[in-house]
């Protein structure tokens, strides 16, 4: 689910698993910009690394989809 901007702070679920992530630090490589994820619940475990797609003016991460009422922040 596209939302306007990726902003730390956001949860997003995991597609395949159902499994919900808290978005931690965002950064850019080169051209392309990367959210750095960790589950919540399991802090013990290693952060996750997506790229971050842009259409326009929204901005999705692959394989999650936004798990909050609104994208106003």
């Amino acid at each position: 689910m596209p939302v306007k901007k990726v902003q730390v702070g956001q949860l997003w679920k995991k597609d395949d698993s159902g499994d919900t992530f808290l978005i931690t630090k965002i950064y850019s490589e080169a051209l392309t910009t990367f959210a750095v994820l960790r589950k919540t619940g399991s802090e013990d475990q290693p952060p996750i690394r997506i790229r971050i797609s842009r259409s326009g003016a929204t901005a999705d991460l692959p394989g999650f989809t936004f798990t909050q009422e609104s994208d106003e922040f």
